[in-house]
């Protein structure tokens, strides 16, 4: 599968674990797997301050260390435990249940889509209940 990729002047990636950045910009093109991630989809532990990001930043550490996946498993399945049973909306819950059956395929990458869609939701969702 043939995967392309655009980087900004100066944005990292990460690719097989090494980081890499861009001088001007790049596009990329990656004609066999490997493990690919662009500096706006890497989250720093810091930011990892809800239950969707915090699900987030498990996906993308199982992605990007896969030499401590099983540990890495076992967090992304407590953080999933932990959503699925904040959330009510079904909607919400299918995009857990798509997110889980990324992940115990090993699609990670896939996954962490399922995982920003989470993150937007979750954001609306307290924006709602905010006090103004």
């Amino acid at each position: 599968m043939t995967l392309r990729i655009s980087l900004r002047n100066g944005e990292p990636v990460i690719v097989n674990g090494a980081v890499l950045r861009a001088v001007g910009r790049t596009d990329l093109v990656l004609e066999n797997d490997a493990t690919i991630l662009r500096g706006r989809d890497v989250m720093k532990p810091q930011d990892a301050n809800s239950p969707a990001r915090q699900l987030y930043f498990a996906c993308m550490m199982a992605y990007i260390d896969p030499a401590d996946l099983v540990r890495h498993q076992q967090v992304l399945l407590e953080k999933l435990e932990a959503l699925l049973s904040a959330l009510q909306a079904p909607e919400a819950k299918g995009v857990c249940v798509a997110f889980a059956e990324k992940v115990a395929v090993g699609q990670f990458y896939q996954a962490l889509a399922e995982c920003r869609w989470l993150i937007a939701y979750e954001t609306e969702a307290l924006a709602r209940v905010a006090p103004e």
